[in-house]
C-alpha cells in the first residue's frame, strides 16, 4: 500500500473536531449562514457582511423557476419511473449546461476578458461593448447573459443588480454588461439581462474563479429540484407522459414578505 500523502485545503477532520477552512463547523453553527458557508467552502474565506447579503441574494434568485425549465422536467420524468430521490434530482443536476444555468459561466469569461482589453487599450466602456458585440456576432455565437426566452424585463435580474449597488459591490462587469445590452439596443436587438447575466456579472465584481460559476446556479436550484421530485413521487401516478407547458399552479395565492414577518 503506497504511503505517499497528498494535501487539501478544505476540510481538516480528527476525534471529536471538524473544521472547514480552519474554522470549528460547530462553531459556525448558528453563528454564519448556509450562504456563509457555501461561501466559505468555495472560496476559501467567510464573506464581508455585504458579500453575505449579495451571495444569499444569487442563491435565492435561482432557486426555481417551474417544471418548464430542462432541469425540472429531466428530475420529474426520472421521478416518474420510481427513481429514488437522489437519482431523480441528479438527472436534474446533469442536465444544467451550456444553455441552461451553464451561461453563468460563459458570461464571467466574456466580461473578463472584454474588461482586460479595456484596461489594456484604454478603450471606454461602450467601444469595448461594441467591440465584443461585433466579435460574438462575426462568429455567430450568442452573448451570454442576455436574453430569455420568458422574461422581458427579468425581474431577479434588476433586484441584483439594485443590491449590488445597495451593497456597494457595483463594479466595471455589471457596467459592461448593462453597456452591451445598450450597444444591442441600438442595433434594434433588445435584449434583457436574464438572471444568468446578472449573477455572472456580480461574481466578476467580487473576483470569484469563473471555473465556480455554475456551482453558484448548481446550489441555488438543487432545492426547487427537490421540491419538484418530491410532488412527482406524492402527487402525481408513475410513468406519464408529461408536457411541462400544460401543468397548471394550484399552490398559495401571491403573498407578501411582510405578511410572513408579521
Amino acid at each position: 500500500m503506497s504511503q505517499e500523502k497528498w494535501s487539501t485545503s478544505i476540510t481538516a477532520v480528527q476525534p471529536n473536531e471538524v473544521r472547514l477552512r480552519g474554522y470549528r463547523i460547530d462553531d459556525l453553527m448558528g453563528e454564519t449562514s448556509f450562504s456563509d458557508g457555501i461561501y466559505l467552502a468555495l472560496i476559501g474565506e467567510l464573506p464581508t457582511p455585504t458579500v453575505s447579503k449579495m451571495i444569499e441574494a444569487i442563491l435565492i434568485s435561482s432557486i426555481d423557476h417551474g417544471p418548464t425549465p430542462p432541469s425540472a422536467l429531466a428530475a420529474r420524468t426520472a421521478a416518474s419511473t420510481g427513481a429514488p430521490l437522489n437519482a431523480a434530482v441528479a438527472c436534474g443536476l446533469l442536465s444544467i449546461n451550456r444553455f441552461h444555468g451553464g451561461a453563468i459561466e460563459g458570461c464571467m469569461q466574456m466580461l473578463a476578458s472584454a474588461i482586460e482589453t479595456q484596461t489594456e487599450d484604454g478603450s471606454d466602456i461602450e467601444q469595448i461593448a461594441n467591440q465584443t458585440i461585433d466579435a460574438y456576432q462575426e462568429s455567430k455565437q450568442r452573448l451570454p447573459g442576455l436574453g430569455h426566452r420568458l422574461h422581458n424585463d427579468d425581474p431577479r435580474a434588476a433586484k441584483l443588480f439594485a443590491l449590488a449597488t445597495e451593497t456597494g459591490i457595483r463594479g466595471p462587469a455589471i457596467e459592461l454588461l448593462q453597456a452591451l445590452r445598450s450597444g444591442l439596443a441600438t442595433r434594434g436587438v433588445d435584449l434583457p439581462i436574464n438572471v444568468d447575466g446578472a449573477i455572472a456579472a456580480i461574481l466578476v465584481d467580487l473576483k470569484v474563479p469563473s471555473p465556480l460559476a455554475n456551482a453558484f446556479f448548481l446550489i441555488s436550484r438543487l432545492p426547487g429540484l427537490v421540491a419538484h421530485v418530491y410532488e412527482e413521487q406524492t402527487e402525481q401516478r408513475p410513468m406519464r407522459p408529461i408536457d411541462p407547458s400544460a401543468h397548471v399552479y394550484h399552490g398559495p395565492n401571491p403573498r407578501s414578505i411582510d405578511v410572513k414577518k408579521a
